[in-house]
């Protein structure tokens, strides 16, 4: 029976995503919405289930629970299973997948239907977009790797599909290339109003692409938002180290405060003698040569300064990475600070930190 599109649905909509193999349940519970025109990337590490929810997605693996619509007609659920071919997906993957027996042209007229010259009206169109104009006779084995990329790009879009997934797909570029083609690819697929879902386990490729991130552990989303909020507001310790180093301080809450070499912090909705762990990343700690306060990056900050004593310092480019042993307990924290700021080992050096870009979170069980 046909279904009737539901008005203002988004693009795509994935609704309790469960998958099982072998007993074991590889994606358990993912619901994402993505509209025309949004890019919404699966990030998280290696085994987590990204790439699994993108093959359910296109139809590649078929699903345990859950249902995927498109445009609001469900094209997978428990008992409806629509191949790839009949979703209008596109599909780019690392290694381009580009068949090299055939040239550009016919690379990107793959899986067209219709009449000749249209084919070739399309075809024409998109090597134009794509910056390829008079590539068409081209074979494969001539172009170079972000000249294949952009191929692989307009064959995807040749059908026009309502949803592009894309598994890491500028992974195998040149660092040089990569912020280029990435900001091409995403400026394309935002003209032709397609739905993008991106798997990648980089923080920083997620950030610069995403409307909206999806962060992925152990098969199931544990946070999902804007990059700024992921970035600012993180679910748990996990989740903000993923994107960046942290440092890590440890204390047991006494009537909603955590006492600590820093001053008191604020530990609401936490139980007395709770054991809790204050991250903050090092970006947000600031340096002084004495407590009064003179130091290389005065920013404003609240709480009690502590000393450390410098252990190494490196220049990273445009920014210097210090790394301190703290008198309070023998551990190391981690400050940066912008240009080059290199102090010797064993420089006595207050730290203190931005209290607003900390967070509270439970401490980490032993295993």
């Amino acid at each position: 029976m046909n279904q009737v599109p539901r008005q203002n649905s988004p693009r795509l909509e994935v609704s309790n995503l469960s998958c099982v193999f072998d007993g074991t349940e590889v994606v358990r519970g993912i619901s994402l919405s993505v509209a025309a025109g949004q890019v919404m990337c699966l990030l998280g590490p290696s085994g987590c289930g990204k790439s699994t929810t993108l093959r359910v997605i296109a139809g590649v693996e078929r699903q345990t629970g859950g249902t995927v619509a498109l445009d609001g007609v469900t094209v997978s659920d428990a008992g409806l299973h629509l191949p790839p071919e009949a979703r209008s997906v596109g599909l780019i993957f690392q290694d381009f997948a580009l068949f090299p027996h055939l040239n550009v042209a016919q690379n990107i007229a793959f899986g067209l239907k219709g009449r000749g010259p249209e084919v070739g009206a399309r075809v024409e169109d998109l090597l134009a977009r794509v910056d390829l104009k008079g590539y068409g006779e081209k074979g494969i084995h001539m172009l170079s790797g972000g000249e294949q990329q952009r191929v692989a790009l307009a064959r995807a879009l040749a059908p026009r599909p309502k949803v592009m997934l894309m598994d890491e797909p500028f992974s195998g570029l040149d660092n040089r290339l990569r912020d280029g083609i990435r900001d091409e690819t995403l400026e394309l697929l935002k003209e032709e109003g397609t739905a993008v879902v991106l798997v990648t386990h980089e923080p920083e490729e997620a950030m610069r692409m995403a409307d909206q991130i999806a962060l992925m552990r152990n098969g199931q989303i544990v946070q999902q938002g804007a990059p700024y909020n992921i970035y600012n507001a993180p679910v748990d310790k996990a989740a903000a180290a993923f994107f960046s180093d942290v440092n890590v301080i440890s204390g047991r809450v006494d009537g909603a405060l955590t006492d600590t070499a820093f001053g008191q912090f604020l530990a609401p909705g936490f139980a007395d003698g709770t054991a809790v762990e204050i991250v903050f990343r090092p970006q947000h700690v600031k340096i002084d040569f004495d407590r009064g306060g003179r130091g290389p990056n005065p920013t404003v900050s609240d709480g009690v300064p502590a000393r450390g004593m410098v252990e190494r310092a490196r220049f990273m480019g445009h920014e210097s990475l210090v790394e301190f042993r703290m008198d309070f307990n023998g551990e190391v924290i981690r400050a940066t600070v912008p240009g080059v700021f290199l102090p010797k080992k064993g420089t006595a050096m207050w730290l203190s930190l931005r209290r607003e870009k900390c967070f509270v979170f439970p401490a980490a069980k032993a295993s």
